[in-house]
C-alpha cells in the first residue's frame, strides 16, 4: 500500500477506534521507536507508533492490521539485542511498554497477574514487600520488561538455580492476529487440560500474538546468600571449574564468569576494584534453600574446587554490601562495553550462545583462535552455572574492513556453539539477527514444525515479519 494511503487510513480509520493519543504518525516519534539495541538489523519504514493502554487498544490495533493485511511490530522496553522489535517497511509499531500493571497478587496461590510492560526490578521490589520473590534476573533487570522476557525466555544471573522465565509462568492473555483475546495456560499450581500451549508463545518474540496479560508463580523470599569469588590465570581454568563444580551435583543460586577483557573494561569504567592481573573470575553465590550450613558447605565445595584447577585466589563473605557491590558490578558489564565501544570506534556485537556445560574449557579455547584470526578484541561474560556466554565484539563502525572481521567473528561464534552441541541463543531471542542461523540449527521437521504453527496462528504473516521465521 502506498505510505500516503496508508497513513490516511491509521488516521482515519484506527485512531478513532483507540484511545486519544494512542495513535501518533509524527515521523520524529515514530522512527525513535523503531529499533531494539541490535546492530546491523534493518529499521526502517514504520507509518505509526500505537501506544497501547490497554487490552482493547491492542484488540483495535490487530482487528485493523488483519482486515487490511498491515504488518504489526510488538514492542516492549526495547531492551533486546536480536533485533526483535525493529520496524519493516509499511508496518505499525505497536507498543505495550505503557501497561505497567500489577493487576492481582494472589498469596495463597503465590501468583502475581501483571500487564506486559512492567519492568522486571518494579516486579521484584513489589513482591518482596510480601516476603516472595520473582526469582528470573537477566541482567537487564532494571531496565526490561517482563513481557520482553517472556517474548525472549529470558534467563539471567539466578536463574543457574531457579529457572528461566518460562519456568514462572503460569498463565498468559494473548491477542492473536486477528484481534482475538484468548488465554492460553491456568493460573492454578496444574493444569493439564488441552496442549501446553504456553511454551509456543514464551520464547516466540512476538511472532504469533500480542502477550497482554502474565501471570507469575512466586517463590518465598530467600535470605541474603554467600558470596565467592576466584580469580584464575585464564578463562580455560575457570571454565574447567564451572564444569566440575556444576558435576559435582551442585546448586548455586548463581555462577557467573568474566575474562580479562571484561575485567579491564569494568575497572576502566568506575572503581570496582577488581583484580587487574586475573585472566579471569568466577563469581558463585549460594542461599543453601535458606540453610546457612548448606550454603557455607556448598561455598566451601567451590573454593575447593577452584583452588584444584589453579585459582591465583579465592575469598567468600557473608558480608551483604559487599555481596551486593560484586553483582552490581557484574550487571554493569554491558554497561561498561558500551562505554568502551564509545571509546573505541563505536561498534559492539553481543553474542549469546548456550553450549553444555562440560563444552565451556574447549568454547574459550576456540574463542581465542577466532580472535587471532579476526584481531578484534572479543570479551566475554557468562552465566557459566548455565553455560550461556555473551561473547561482545568491537569495532570501528568507520572501518568497513573491521566490520567485516565483526560479522566474520560473530558467524564463528554462532557456528563454534552449534558444533559443540549448543544453540544459538540461551535468552537474547532469535529476531531477525539470527534468523538465518535458526534454520542451521533446527532439522527440517522442526523447521516444518515452526512453519504450520507460523500458518495457523498468523496466516497472513503480519505479526514481526522478518524475525525469527524468515528463513525456515
Amino acid at each position: 500500500m502506498d505510505p500516503a494511503a496508508l497513513l490516511d487510513l491509521v488516521r482515519g480509520e484506527l485512531a478513532p477506534e483507540t484511545g486519544d493519543g494512542v495513535v501518533t504518525t509524527e515521523a520524529d516519534v515514530v522512527a525513535a521507536h523503531s529499533r531494539d539495541e541490535a546492530l546491523f538489523c534493518p529499521h526502517d519504514g514504520a507509518v505509526a507508533l500505537v501506544w497501547a493502554r490497554t487490552v482493547a487498544d491492542v484488540q483495535a490495533t490487530m482487528r485493523f492490521a488483519s482486515r487490511h493485511g498491515i504488518p504489526v511490530v510488538p514492542q516492549g522496553a526495547r531492551t533486546g539485542l536480536s533485533g526483535g522489535a525493529n520496524a519493516v517497511p509499511g508496518c505499525l509499531l505497536l507498543s505495550v511498554a505503557s501497561m505497567t500493571r500489577i493487576l492481582d497478587l494472589d498469596l495463597g496461590e503465590r501468583t502475581v497477574t501483571v500487564e506486559p510492560g512492567i519492568i522486571n526490578q518494579d516486579l521484584k521490589d513489589a513482591v518482596a514487600r510480601h516476603g516472595l520473590s520473582y526469582p528470573p534476573d537477566p541482567g537487564s533487570v532494571a531496565i526490561s520488561s517482563v513481557g520482553g522476557n517472556v517474548a525472549t525466555n529470558a534467563g539471567g544471573l539466578c536463574c543457574v538455580k531457579y529457572g528461566v522465565t518460562g519456568d514462572y509462568v503460569r498463565a498468559l492473555e494473548v491477542v492473536l492476529a486477528d484481534g482475538t483475546l484468548t488465554t492460553i495456560g491456568a493460573r492454578t499450581a496444574k493444569g493439564v487440560a488441552g496442549l501446553d500451549l504456553r511454551g509456543l508463545f514464551v520464547g516466540s518474540e512476538g511472532t504469533l500474538g500480542v502477550i497482554v496479560g502474565i501471570t507469575l508463580r512466586l517463590v518465598p523470599l530467600m535470605p541474603p546468600p554467600l558470596t565467592a569469588v576466584a580469580t584464575f590465570a585464564d578463562e580455560r581454568a575457570g571454565a574447567a571449574t564451572v564444569s566440575a563444580f556444576m558435576a559435582s551435583g551442585a546448586q548455586p543460586s548463581m555462577l557467573e564468569s568474566l575474562d580479562r577483557t571484561s575485567l579491564d573494561m569494568l575497572n576502566a569504567y568506575g572503581d570496582f576494584g577488581l583484580d587487574a592481573h586475573a585472566g579471569a573470575m568466577l563469581l558463585m553465590q549460594s542461599d543453601g534453600g535458606g540453610n546457612r550450613e548448606s550454603a557455607l558447605a556448598e561455598v566451601e565445595a567451590f573454593t575447593g574446587q577452584a583452588r584444584s584447577h589453579g585459582a591465583l585466589d579465592v575469598a567468600f563473605s557473608d558480608d551483604a554490601a559487599d555481596n551486593e557491590a560484586l553483582v552490581a558490578a557484574r550487571r554493569l558489564a554491558q554497561t561498561a562495553y558500551e562505554h568502551h565501544a564509545r571509546s573505541h570506534g563505536g561498534g559492539q556485537l553481543l553474542d549469546d550462545v548456550c553450549v553444555p556445560r562440560e563444552q565451556l574449557p574447549t568454547f574459550y579455547e576456540r574463542l581465542d583462535g577466532i580472535r587471532a584470526a579476526t584481531g578484534l578484541t572479543i570479551a566475554t561474560v557468562a552465566h557459566a552455572g548455565d553455560g550461556n556466554l555473551h561473547p561482545s565484539i568491537f569495532f570501528s563502525t568507520a572501518d568497513p574492513d573491521e566490520v567485516d572481521r565483526a560479522h566474520r567473528a560473530f558467524d564463528d561464534i554462532m557456528r563454534l556453539g552449534l558444533d559443540l552441541g549448543g544453540t544459538i541463543t540461551g535468552e537474547h531471542g532469535v529476531g531477525r539477527l539470527k534468523r538465518g542461523w535458526l534454520a542451521r540449527e533446527l532439522d527440517e521437521g522442526n523447521r516444518g514444525i515452526h512453519r504450520a504453527v507460523k500458518a495457523a496462528l498468523d496466516p497472513r504473516g503480519i505479526l514481526n515479519p522478518g524475525a525469527v521465521f524468515a528463513d525456515l
